[in-house]
């Protein structure tokens, strides 16, 4: 029954991407723009929170629009691995104890996108950037 979904598997990976660039975008924005409003939002500097928004929303546009997706998906995972170590990490492993599902998470969606591509939707695929 599922296998006749496979046939969608592009279009879904641009999905996966799009979504997922979308959210890791409203970090970049709560972080550098104010929006949306959140408590404990790191302020602007050259600490990894203060430099963790403009990545975040540098990277996420690019992985939005399917643009440099392999390299930008490749920057965001190593920048989400950094970031889980470097915050979450050093409470404790597990990711549900210190609090690290979400960035755990992206690490390995951008992860699986620098490697499957950016799907059928996306920028790199109308300027022939297809590797």
């Amino acid at each position: 029954m599922f296998a006749s979904f496979s046939r969608y598997q592009p279009q879904l990976l641009s999905l996966l991407r799009i979504v997922a660039g979308l959210l890791f975008v409203s970090h970049g924005t709560a972080k550098v723009l104010g929006f949306p409003a959140m408590e404990g939002m790191p302020g602007p500097g050259l600490s990894l929170g203060g430099l963790s928004g403009p990545l975040e929303l540098i990277l996420g546009v690019l992985l939005v629009l399917g643009l440099f997706t392999r390299p930008a998906a490749f920057l965001a995972a190593g920048f989400c691995a950094v970031g889980y170590w470097a915050v979450h990490g050093m409470q404790t492993f597990m990711p549900i104890q210190n609090g690290g599902e979400t960035i755990a998470l992206y690490c390995f969606v951008w992860l699986y996108i620098m490697a499957a591509g950016p799907g059928a939707w996306a920028v790199d695929n109308m300027i022939g950037k297809k590797g």
